[in-house]
């Protein structure tokens, strides 16, 4: 049986089939993933799990901190001018590349170059070139130790974009990363490991950086102590949840990064594995495709909205762990406010009157899901039922996930569970969905006033000017019903109880530094 019995591919990447020669080598630390990533290249054809594999190899001038604020990384201090519009970076000494070099402005010039140029396909280009939160107008390395970026205007966001987990962090390459003739080859950074080997399908292998600059102190996120405390780690594709729960039990598998609400009772009472918990930022929403003829409604999408019933949605699907959410602004963020906490009423006689009024008869809408991330597919499920049962004819569609990005990349679907990866302030949250859709089809909300109101949150940095217009967007956003935001999960990580020092966080990602394997 699957469950019983590891492919020999999955089993050669757990390194279960080495030989005697292998055997005498210390294990990998083995992570496992449900599917492969897109690419090594940093915010380019990405996903979470490129995103996570990636931060590993590479590193910004800032990153995130435990508590989600941006801190320095690769810089040592950040200089701000009076205006707000010049940022002065002062790089740490004696930070190294993984092929030996040393880092210098030079290289985070190139880097930013390599991002910004044409057909880059570098995720994040537009948050910085004046079509999303921020306009660089010029970067400068007046000396080897110094980068100036200058920005249009003022921004509340400039150092937290730079920061993006979707955005690879930034992070700064040296420029043997791409071959002679430009293209991509692989990434060499200065993170705690180096980029070894990438066998499609079945695993992606990292070794230690023996010469890794640490910053010391304790971990913090993505900054502070990222200590290399293990010679290998190995990313290995477990398409299956069975065939990875089994692995763990058995040894052949030391993290399970993701654990399904539903895993959560069978593995604590699980021998020699440990089950930990963070609540995150992350968010699993139905997107609407408001340009689609019957969605272009808005009586048929708040006819969506108050078809379900979000406090037994949100209790099937994580297992009574998460509460329901229909603010963008995530439960833990300290901006989710009793304004925030309002929601759409399961009201199923409403909903009925809406499709109505609407002039609906029963025409076919289609729903998108991907079984790659369980509790994203069993939303989808229980959404199908629900509006099947005040008359909407929903037709649930399960797609690769692959296929399922690409669509929402181009926008091309009527209505789809997606699963959104965290982003550490309300504003980013916002804007992940905030835009206007013929210059970026993957956004859902191209309300011109919901622009404006982000657009302010983005430059003020008082608390409570954002509050309030956080707090404008969410009545607005209730109104305009161009997606549906269902509930933010919780990272629950499970490990062999010889793994020291792994900890979910916010972010939903696995972090392998300050990790070890311990004698029993």
């Amino acid at each position: 049986m699957k469950t019983k019995l590891l492919t020999t591919a999955v089993a050669l990447a757990l390194g279960t089939l080495a030989g005697s020669a292998l055997a005498q080598a210390p294990a990998p630390l083995r992570i496992s993933f449900t599917a492969d990533i897109r690419s090594t290249e940093p915010g380019v054809n990405r996903d979470s799990n490129s995103d996570a594999v990636v931060l590993h190899i590479v590193e910004g001038l800032v990153a995130y901190g435990e508590d989600a604020e941006v801190r320095p990384l690769l810089a040592e201090s950040i200089d701000i001018s009076p205006d707000g519009k010049t940022y002065t970076f002062k790089l740490r000494q004696g930070v190294k590349f993984h092929n030996g070099a040393p880092l210098t402005s030079a290289d985070v010039l190139w880097t930013w170059q390599h991002y910004t140029a044409a057909n880059s396909g570098w995720r994040c280009a537009s948050e910085f070139d004046g079509r999303g939160t921020v306009k660089v107008t010029g970067v400068e390395a007046p000396d080897a130790q110094t980068v100036v970026y200058h920005l249009e205007k003022p921004s509340s966001l400039f150092l937290a974009s730079l920061a993006r987990a979707d955005c690879g962090g930034t992070g700064i390459l040296q420029k043997a990363s791409v071959k002679a003739d430009g293209s991509w080859d692989k990434p060499i950074g200065t993170g705690p490991f180096a980029f070894a080997e990438w066998k499609r399908g079945e695993y992606v292998r990292l070794t230690k950086f023996a010469d890794y600059a640490n910053r010391d102190g304790k971990r913090d996120g993505y900054t502070g102590s990222k200590r290399p405390l293990v010679d290998e780690v190995r990313f290995v594709i477990v398409p299956d949840d069975s065939t990875a729960k089994a692995a763990l039990q058995r040894g052949n598998i030391d993290i399970i990064e993701d654990v399904s609400n539903n895993d959560v009772p069978v593995l604590q009472g699980t021998p020699n594995v440990k089950v930990a918990y963070a609540p995150v930022m992350s968010m699993t929403a139905l997107l609407l495709q408001t340009k689609d003829p019957l969605l272009s409604n808005p009586k048929i999408r708040q006819a969506l909205a108050h078809a379900i019933d979000y406090d037994q949605l949100a209790a099937a699907v994580t297992e009574g762990l998460a509460k329901p959410n229909n603010s963008i602004v995530p439960l833990v963020s300290p901006y989710n406010d009793a304004t925030q906490k309002e929601g759409w009423k399961y009201d199923p006689a409403l909903s009925q009157k809406l499709l109505k009024e609407a002039g609906y008869k029963g025409q076919e809408l289609e729903l998108i899901t991907t079984k790659r991330y369980p509790q994203s597919y069993n939303s989808a499920v229980i959404i199908q039922a629900m509006l099947q049962a005040v008359g909407i004819n929903a037709k649930l569609s399960v797609s690769e996930w692959a296929t399922q990005l690409d669509r929402y990349n181009a926008g091309t679907y009527q209505m789809m569970t997606f699963p959104y990866s965290a982003r550490l302030d309300a504003a980013l949250n916002y804007e992940m969905v905030t835009g206007d859709k013929a210059k970026q089809p993957r956004k859902v909300w191209d309300n011109p006033d919901a622009q404006k109101l982000l657009d302010a949150a983005s430059v003020d940095t008082d608390h409570a000017k954002r509050q309030a217009s956080f707090d404008q967007l969410h009545k607005l956003f209730l109104a305009d019903v161009p997606s549906i935001p269902l509930y933010n999960g919780l990272d629950i990580g499970a490990f062999r109880t010889d793994i020291k020092g792994y900890t979910p966080w916010a972010v939903k990602k696995p972090r392998a530094w300050e990790v070890e394997r311990v004698a029993k």
